[in-house]
């Protein structure tokens, strides 16, 4: 999708920001399909016809797709794959839908690729042998330090589903503003330079690895117990990619990407939250070089070209 959602009103997808800003920064050879301005043009019928036309006209080493929910027709990627273009599809949310979404879909794709290890298993156990894991990165070529003077003391840029509003809520109580954008904030939403703005301009970004409220979760985290881990979000690379201080809930396997304390700082529970944001706040110096730390290891392991060539590479293509 080249708008977010397919809505020209809300300015440029993720996938159009990160996969295909990369790749065209890589300076590869890029078709642009976008399917949901297509979709709303030709029909689906009509849009998945021309799909199988132009790969069939173009001949690529490579068909990348994000699938977004039913726009396409099984067949019809099936029978691209089947004619002999490899084909990928990254899965954007392995963790919740798997089930109900992707499992529907691998057969159709040559490899898929999934931030979810857990899925691995999932793949095998319906008989897909080509799932790929990869992760989350940094479009470095957009998400950079900017040299902009802190203007916030703590910011949140996502979505304000299930309690994350309670979760705000309770940090200004405990005498801490944050700055909220995002869908559903009074704030609203923001464009990825005004984003990319705010990392660099906020002394601690903080980040909920959640992807839909999960009440154990909250309640948890609510009790102030150690949160049951939840998946590693853009954001932990986004952020440390412009050079801003994070601070994140648990998130599995974050501490093979980074170090915990040292290039990211990691919170259990809300009252370990509100005393680590006292805390670095009044300590600059440390501060600083946690977001140094993890800044440089974000440009040097988890930018989004890094995963391309990665997956490249395990696909057998000599690009």
């Amino acid at each position: 999708m080249k708008y977010d959602y397919g809505r020209p009103e809300q300015g440029v997808s993720f996938e159009h920001a990160n996969f295909f800003s990369t790749l065209e920064c890589m300076g590869h050879d890029l078709i642009y399909f976008d399917f949901m301005t297509l979709l709303a043009k030709l029909g689906r019928d009509g849009m998945n016809r021309s799909l199988i036309r132009k790969v069939a006209e173009i001949r690529p080493d490579l068909m990348f797709c994000c699938l977004f929910s039913d726009q396409f027709d099984y067949k019809a990627i099936r029978s691209i794959t089947e004619s002999g273009i490899v084909t990928l599809n990254w899965f954007c949310d392995d963790h919740w839908r798997f089930d109900n979404f992707s499992r529907h879909w691998a057969h159709a794709f040559r490899w898929v690729a999934t931030t979810d290890t857990w899925a691995l298993p999932k793949y095998a156990g319906i008989g897909y042998n080509h799932a790929l894991f990869t992760q989350w990165a940094c479009n470095h070529y957009h998400y950079r330090r900017l040299n902009l003077p802190f203007e916030y003391d703590v910011s949140f840029v996502g979505m304000a589903h299930g309690d994350r509003p309670k979760l705000i809520a309770r940090l200004r109580d405990a005498g801490i503003y944050v700055v909220t954008r995002g869908t559903g904030w009074p704030e609203d939403r923001v464009r990825q330079e005004e984003m990319i703005a705010i990392f660099n301009k906020s002394r601690i970004n903080l980040n909920l690895s959640n992807a839909s409220c999960r009440p154990s979760f909250w309640k948890r985290l609510w009790r102030g117990s150690r949160a049951q881990l939840q998946q590693i979000k853009g954001r932990n690379f986004e952020v440390t990619g412009c050079g801003g201080f994070l601070l994140t809930s648990p998130a599995e396997r974050l501490d093979d990407f980074y170090i915990p304390n040292h290039e990211v700082v990691v919170f259990d529970n809300i009252l370990d939250l509100i005393d680590k944001i006292h805390y670095y706040l009044g300590h600059d110096t440390e501060r600083q070089a946690i977001s140094e730390a993890g800044y440089n290891r974000t440009i040097r392991e988890h930018t989004y070209e890094h995963r391309f060539t990665d997956l490249f590479k395990r696909m057998g293509l000599h690009i």
